[in-house]
């Protein structure tokens, strides 16, 4: 089993989300389709999980501070974000979760980043609950002791 990653900096968005996001994409998309399409085309997408997100959301509304230099951007939002992911197990084609109209709040289906972590882990063959330790008075895992599978992801 191997593990590649690929970093992309500058998805920070304080100031321009709009600017910033238009140069990322243009940046990233056609790399991005042509990697799953070509791990597809060759066979290996069956046995290639490609996960792509970040740590975090973006605020629904415009985050503008004149003392901080910022303008027209977005500020961090743990309480909803997107992530994708292909291959590997991942049922393909779907959407999975929801947020309310204005994309603050999940509504439909929430998936905490623990979750995501033991699909993850289990995609690659790793039952995260096996992988359990007791350190001073509490168990610890890889995925804390909430994550749990989202079968409804699974193909």
């Amino acid at each position: 089993m191997g593990f590649i990653n690929i970093y992309h900096e500058g998805w920070d968005a304080h100031s321009d989300v709009t600017g910033n996001v238009r140069n990322n994409c243009a940046a990233t998309d056609k790399a991005s389709a042509a990697l799953v399409t070509d791990l597809k085309r060759r066979g290996l997408l069956d046995d290639t999980l490609v996960v792509w997100g970040g740590e975090f959301g973006r605020t629904p509304m415009v985050e503008t501070n004149p003392a901080l230099g910022r303008s027209l951007g977005r500020d961090h939002h743990p309480q909803t974000f997107t992530m994708c992911m292909a291959g590997g197990g991942i049922k393909p084609g779907i959407s999975y979760g929801a947020t309310d109209e204005l994309g603050f709040n999940s509504v439909q289906d929430p998936v905490h980043v623990h979750d995501i972590q033991a699909t993850i882990m289990h995609c690659l063959g790793f039952d995260h609950e096996r992988l359990t330790f007791h350190h001073q008075g509490r168990d610890y895992r890889l995925t804390d002791v909430h994550g749990h599978v989202v079968n409804a992801l699974l193909a």
